[in-house]
């Protein structure tokens, strides 16, 4: 029996390190590659043909949402493992919007990563154990009405161009560190004041302080 084909895709080298071990260990999982960003991610997806992907939501050059979409559009079958330090329940949800079939906190990595695999392998959905919890939670008060989907807040996207502005960036400096244009920025901003019915930059400030947005786990 053919063993099952694994790409990771973390810019951590040491972390990769650590979940090539694990993986290693047991005899069906194969690991066919590794990369430290997006864009290597889907150069080698066209060679490799993995069978899932393990990768980060921060990386460089094409964060870990944006590489799930295209993954997505190259192979759907290709399953995705989004492995990750952020607990925020937005980037699960947009992680799973985006196609990903697994959300596993890094933390949880050691006991979790097998089960994790496993799961999705067989056509399963894995969320780690503790915001599985609260996700039931939020879909039990979305079927009662008491909660709007989460989906329906700010994007992650939306939330990175805030969190530059509460830091005090430019439109040019955002720009740069996203790489987008300054059009775009602009775009993400005037949605954002839409959406949170925001007049001024001021609003925009308090409001990512509030959320904790401008922390670094943002």
């Amino acid at each position: 029996m053919k063993p099952y084909r694994i790409v990771l895709a973390d810019d951590h080298k040491m972390f990769r390190l650590g979940v090539k071990k694990i993986i290693d260990e047991i005899d069906d999982l194969e690991i066919t590659g590794e990369v430290d960003d997006g864009l290597q991610l889907l150069a080698l997806l066209k060679k490799s043909a993995p069978q899932m992907v393990i990768l980060d939501i921060s990386m460089p050059n094409l964060r870990g949402i944006e590489a799930t979409r295209e993954v997505k559009m190259i192979d759907p079958a290709v399953k995705i493992l989004i492995l990750t330090m952020h607990k925020n329940k937005e980037y699960l949800y947009h992680c799973f919007s985006a196609g990903a079939e697994g959300y596993l906190l890094k933390e949880d990595t050691d006991t979790e990563l097998f089960s994790a695999i496993e799961t999705i392998r067989r056509g399963g959905i894995y969320i780690s154990p503790i915001l599985s919890m609260e996700v039931a939670d939020d879909l039990s008060k979305i079927y009662t009405g008491t909660q709007r989907p989460p989906l329906e807040r700010l994007t992650i996207r939306e939330r990175e161009v805030i969190k530059l502005i509460a830091e005090g960036k430019s439109r040019k400096e955002i720009a740069e560190l996203l790489y987008i244009s300054v059009h775009t920025v602009g775009h993400h901003r005037a949605n954002i004041m839409k959406k949170l019915k925001f007049k001024k930059n001021t609003d925009l400030v308090k409001y990512a302080i509030r959320k904790g947005y401008t922390s670094t786990d943002a």
